[in-house]
């Protein structure tokens, strides 16, 4: 018997880079899997087609997953946005709250009746090492992250002793399309660790197959997560040589 052998995975932006494999090793572990993206999802199951970055989109995505009632809510979709934050247009800053935050939030509220209902479920929330260590030129993305991480505890919080469980996981920064070339060049400048696809997928599906609460992924980021929370002034200063260099590229 596979671990997640009759459980229905619903994992938003499976089309994606990370989505795509992620998908395909939670059908090799036995699920069922619905993949949610505007594009189809060659790796799972089914797909359903839904815009994450509007109202309307939510609405309707959030009565389908009510019906589907799944057993795992995957909150994988994102958007990224690199750049002085008065620079960043309006548009692009409200949509990356919405898919960042908004989405996973409207989300994990329509499964959540029917997970507590039958007393189980598990809700997984794709946050960011940059939503723990809020990162400059990064600010609405990390804000974002940030409030995820929150959402993901609070959450957590609420339904203690009710058989839903709620996991956080932070990657680092990783190898997709999802950054620009001037993201990639802010790592080349900084030296920044970044991780393949492969390897968070798989961090993914085994957090869910283990039913991990917070997973951090990456040395030295895990540390830096810590010594953030306890101590921000030392980050401050550890990343201001890099929050300078990454000026340097919009002047």
């Amino acid at each position: 018997m596979k671990p997640l052998d009759k459980k229905i995975v619903v994992v938003t932006g499976g089309a994606g880079g990370i989505g795509g494999l992620v998908c395909d090793k939670l059908r090799s572990a036995g699920a069922s899997v619905i993949g949610v993206d505007r594009l189809p999802c060659p790796m799972a199951d089914e797909t359903i087609i839904a815009d994450l970055g509007n109202f309307d989109g939510l609405a309707k995505l959030s009565a389908e997953l009510e019906a589907l009632k799944p057993d795992v809510l995957l909150n994988l979709a994102g958007v990224q946005y690199f750049g002085p934050f008065s620079a960043q247009s309006k548009e692009s800053l409200w949509s990356g709250y919405v898919i960042n935050l908004i989405a996973p939030a409207m989300l994990s509220r329509a499964v959540l009746p029917a997970m507590r209902q039958r007393g189980h479920g598990r809700i997984v929330n794709i946050g960011s090492v940059f939503g723990a260590i809020p990162f400059a030129h990064f600010v609405s993305y990390s804000s974002a992250k940030a409030g995820l991480k929150g959402l993901s505890q609070a959450l957590r919080r609420e339904l203690r002793d009710t058989g839903v469980e709620v996991t956080h996981i932070a990657p680092r920064a990783v190898c997709t399309p999802l950054n620009s070339d001037q993201v990639l060049a802010f790592a080349e400048i900084t030296k920044m660790n970044m991780d393949s696809p492969e390897l968070v997928a798989s961090r993914i599906v085994t957090a869910i197959i283990r039913e991990q609460r917070d997973v951090v992924i990456g040395f030295p980021e895990s540390l830096f997560v810590r010594i953030n929370a306890l101590a921000p002034a030392i980050i401050d200063r550890a990343l201001a040589a890099n929050d300078r260099k990454a000026a340097k590229m919009f002047n």
